[in-house]
């Protein structure tokens, strides 16, 4: 039997980057990494935009995909449902397990994610201080810890007894806390359940993909343009 040809992700080392990386680690699955600087624009290039759209990391091609052909995926929690059903793994066969998983996945993507985005937004990027703004995120960032320490005083994992792409998706996010203004110490549950994670040996080796790309210091004034500014939102 032929090996397996490995997937092409498109990533750069950005907590939503971090879970397919993690992922795949996990998974065993062989895999190329092709690195998207989204600070100088490479986001924004025609082969990136031929396999999303939506100009964001991470992406992935798998050439052997449903039945052996090519398929090419963005949008990092429909990239994690896509590596758990192709193996069969980090996802719960029972239905009620399976749905437990699936709703914690989505409160990472609808809450999580955007709003701890929008909290380090707003405290660190924003070109004017706006102090609701700042108030409104760190609350939001606040509740949703509270929301993940109660889950996680009731269940070993966000699905319960195993570990599935629910933990994988959340963890890049609760990882370095500081950044927040949050004290995991705060939320026993919590810091239990990301201190076992962190130190998975697939997570170790997940966090590490591209680690010597991530920025070190302030962002630069055309780094925040090209993020930012009307780089951003030009039609493409």
């Amino acid at each position: 039997m032929a090996a397996p040809k490995p997937i092409e992700v498109w990533t750069w080392p950005t907590p939503n980057g971090h879970k397919v990386h993690i992922a795949l680690e996990e998974l065993g699955l062989p895999y190329t990494v092709v690195p998207v600087n989204i600070g100088t624009g490479e986001q924004f290039a025609p082969e990136f935009l031929a396999i999303t759209p939506n100009h964001r990391i991470p992406a992935i091609v798998d050439p052997d995909g449903p039945g052996g052909q090519r398929i090419a995926l963005f949008e990092s929690g429909a990239i994690l449902m896509y590596l758990a059903e192709k193996t069969g793994r980090l996802v719960p066969a029972d239905p009620a397990g399976r749905y437990a998983c699936l709703q914690w996945l989505m409160f990472q993507m609808g809450g999580v994610g955007p709003m701890f985005g929008q909290y380090g937004h707003f405290h660190a990027y924003a070109p004017e201080q706006i102090p609701y703004a700042k108030d409104r995120y760190a609350k939001e960032v606040t509740r949703l810890h509270r929301v993940l320490e109660k889950r996680l005083s009731e269940a070993e994992y966000l699905a319960g007894a195993d570990y599935s792409i629910a933990d994988i998706a959340t963890f890049p996010w609760i990882r370095n806390p500081a950044r927040r203004a949050i004290d995991l110490a705060d939320f026993p549950s919590v810091k239990r359940w990301h201190d076992a994670i962190a130190m998975r040996p697939a997570v170790m080796r997940g966090v590490e993909v591209l680690a010597a790309n991530q920025r070190v210091g302030a962002m630069s004034d055309k780094e925040r343009e090209v993020l930012f500014g009307n780089t951003q939102f030009k039609a493409r």
